[in-house]
């Protein structure tokens, strides 16, 4: 068999429907949608309509609320700052802040506030300036020789 001799399977590619060509293609005229009304027009989708019956997202009851005064704040653990300074991203001199853990890809962006936790283990003894921190991780921080500015 050569490359030239290659072809589908018979059936494998069919021809997409062509609608609006003339009363003779079976597809005229309406095209296939019924006549009238506003689901015969284009570009109309109505969603979670159900006929008149209520729809099912109005029959299930509502759960839950959303808290507007809730703080969300970017995690970083002492396992990440110790593998940022074994990399060389972050200086193990100069203070640890919002800006540094951007600059060491530990953060995605200084809009977030920032909360330290005790996860791994910290060799360092660093200057960590952030926002909130546990207390296991302030300790683990001072027992390194450390120390922790909560803002």
């Amino acid at each position: 068999m050569q490359l030239n001799e290659l072809k589908d399977n018979e059936g494998a590619r069919k021809n997409r429907m062509r609608v609006g060509r003339g009363i003779g293609s079976g597809k005229g005229k309406t095209c296939g949608r019924g006549v009238k009304g506003q689901k015969s027009r284009t570009g109309v989708a109505i969603k979670g309509f159900e006929g008149g019956q209520m729809p099912i997202h109005r029959r299930l009851p509502k759960r839950g609320f959303n808290n507007y005064t809730r703080v969300e704040y970017a995690t970083v653990n002492l396992r990440d700052l110790e593998r940022a300074i074994a990399s060389k991203k972050l200086d193990a001199k100069k203070n640890v802040d919002r800006a540094a853990l951007v600059e060491a890809g530990l953060l995605r962006s200084s809009d977030k506030l920032v909360k330290l936790l005790a996860n791994g283990e910290l060799k360092s003894a660093l200057k960590i300036s952030v926002d909130k921190a546990s207390k296991t991780a302030i300790a683990a921080v001072e027992k390194a020789g450390g120390s922790v500015a909560v803002a």
